[in-house]
């Protein structure tokens, strides 16, 4: 078994906001940055969501972010501070700062647009309100006329090629008509929920563990187990094993924690904090597969 605590690593390591980063340490952060962007691509790709959108929000992010950093600054000095942080010219910093903070763009992709026209335009309806299917090209109605309607940048064929791939409409062979085939993304509590767990239990972890970094390692706790060369059904074996840990873990802090909050209310102390606490897992194939038998020693490590 192969241990593994990066806190007491970072513990003896140089305060990264007072001294800049090695270009080995400049590497190592874009590779953290990377492997942190992925996901969020990935997301952004699923879902539709363009990419201007998100390089606009990430340089509001880093517009934010930079003034936090410098607090005292004057406010005369501040967008030639916050240019020279972020590497944002100073007529962007400008207008970003002049945006409220968390502020969203309201722009979409033509995929959302044609989808959304599609829906609510009567033009594309029939008698009974509901979205009619349409033949690939010709005059209106067609998917054609559709996606004119939406942009002329994209070609009708590739609009529909990203529809199909978001499972939002797709060509039937049968009558050679495009039939779009759901009339949200998934229903829209559940999406909204989700979007809401995935970014406040990502945000806080991703924060914990940005802090850490930041400071001496040890402000949050924040660790992993991690093991390789599993079976499918060692897989199968390790998620009961979670769920029954989790349970564990659920039954045993709960309590724990209304015991500390019903303290606080009968000290009358100061109560402005708050506290999440999570478990997760995540499974994928290894990069390199084993093309041999298994070793003796186990592959099992904690981060």
């Amino acid at each position: 078994m192969d241990l593994h605590d990066p806190l007491s690593i970072a513990a003896d390591a140089a305060d990264p906001a007072t001294e800049p980063y090695s270009p080995l340490e400049q590497r190592a952060l874009l590779q953290a940055c990377r492997a942190v962007l992925r996901p969020m691509a990935r997301l952004a790709v699923g879902r539709g969501l363009p990419f201007g959108e998100v390089a606009e929000l990430l340089k509001q992010c880093f517009v934010e972010e930079a003034r936090a950093a410098h607090p005292g600054v004057a406010p005369h000095r501040a967008v030639s501070r916050i240019s020279t942080t972020t590497g944002l010219n100073r007529r962007e910093v400008t207008r970003l700062m002049q945006r409220s903070s968390g502020e969203a763009t309201a722009r979409s992709s033509p995929a959302t647009q044609a989808f959304t026209r599609w829906l609510s335009d009567p033009a594309f309806l029939g008698p009974d309100g509901a979205p009619v299917p349409l033949s690939p090209q010709g005059p209106a109605p067609s998917f054609e006329t559709l996606a004119h309607s939406i942009t002329r940048d994209v070609h009708p064929r590739t609009l529909l090629e990203e529809l199909t791939r978001l499972g939002l409409a797709q060509l039937d062979d049968a009558d050679g008509r495009v039939h779009l085939l759901n009339t949200a993304f998934v229903p829209r509590e559940d999406l909204d929920r989700m979007l809401a767990f995935l970014g406040a239990n990502v945000g806080d972890h991703l924060a914990a563990a940005v802090a850490n970094v930041l400071s001496d390692g040890s402000r949050h706790f924040e660790q992993a187990l991690f093991a390789d060369e599993l079976s499918d059904d060692s897989l199968d074996a390790a998620r009961g094993l979670i769920s029954d840990t989790w349970q564990q873990l659920l039954h045993g802090l709960a309590p724990a924690l209304q015991a500390l909050i019903d303290a606080d209310k009968a000290a009358a102390r100061p109560a402005g904090q708050r506290l999440r606490i999570g478990l997760f897992a995540y499974t994928d194939a290894m990069t390199r597969p084993p093309t041999t038998a298994l070793p003796i020693t186990p592959h099992i490590k904690e981060h």
